[in-house]
């Protein structure tokens, strides 16, 4: 039996991940740092107030064996520049190192197709930028998500999702397999492929939408 740890368990795909750790029989605890309280009731789950400005008072709870992080915020949500670094980038560099200290093994990073520490995008250059730095910390798994349009029931309208996910599904028609890997994907099928990663050796680091699709649908 395991120790599933879930960091962004009320976003899009943190709270599928949710749903989808508490109907798996391998995870007997699944630890959720929150902000604030969710209405949950269910003997696997334990939630775990969390001040994210002061992380040290993590270090003796942020426990497990499977860490997944799904964090993330946009320009929109999050204006001040130093606030959304720190949440794009700070956040997951920092968590990881503890994880890591408190002997973590597997450590599952939600990040984004194209993303790339020199990216001119801001959001792309953050998850590029954390990516590198992951690397560097010497999990003994490390999983990089990079999904492409995300499919699901958001809770906040996205304009570029909104406009994006049609324009893909449009040039993925087109018989290029290079192109799969742009694939709008659902939710779902991210989440139970993020599962099967982390309870499974498959040597692999990065994981696009068209891997994640063939993981998802097994």
């Amino acid at each position: 039996m395991k120790t599933a740890v879930l960091f962004g368990s009320s976003g899009l795909i943190g709270s599928n991940l949710l749903d989808n750790l508490i109907n798996n029989n391998t995870y007997n605890k699944i630890k959720i740092f929150v902000r604030k309280l969710p209405s949950i009731d269910n003997s696997k789950v334990e939630v775990i107030n969390t001040d994210f400005l002061d992380l040290d008072t993590l270090k003796e709870k942020l426990t497990g064996d499977d860490c997944f992080f799904c964090i993330g915020t946009t320009h929109k949500d999050t204006p001040d520049k130093n606030e959304y670094r720190r949440i794009e980038y700070d956040l997951p560099v920092q968590l990881a190192k503890i994880a890591k200290f408190n002997s973590i093994s597997n450590f599952i990073y939600v990040s984004s197709i194209g993303a790339n520490p020199k990216a001119s995008s801001t959001y792309l250059k953050n998850k590029g930028q954390v990516e590198e730095e992951l690397k560097k910390i010497g999990f003994s798994n490390l999983s990089i998500i990079q999904p492409s349009f995300l499919v699901g029931n958001r809770k906040n309208f996205r304009i570029g999702e909104f406009i994006g996910i049609p324009v893909m599904k449009f040039f993925t028609l087109l018989p290029l397999k290079r192109l799969k890997k742009y694939s709008p994907i659902r939710v779902e099928k991210v989440t139970k492929a993020m599962i099967k990663i982390a309870l499974q050796n498959y040597n692999e680091q990065i994981y696009l939408s068209d891997r994640l699709d063939e993981l998802g649908s097994e």
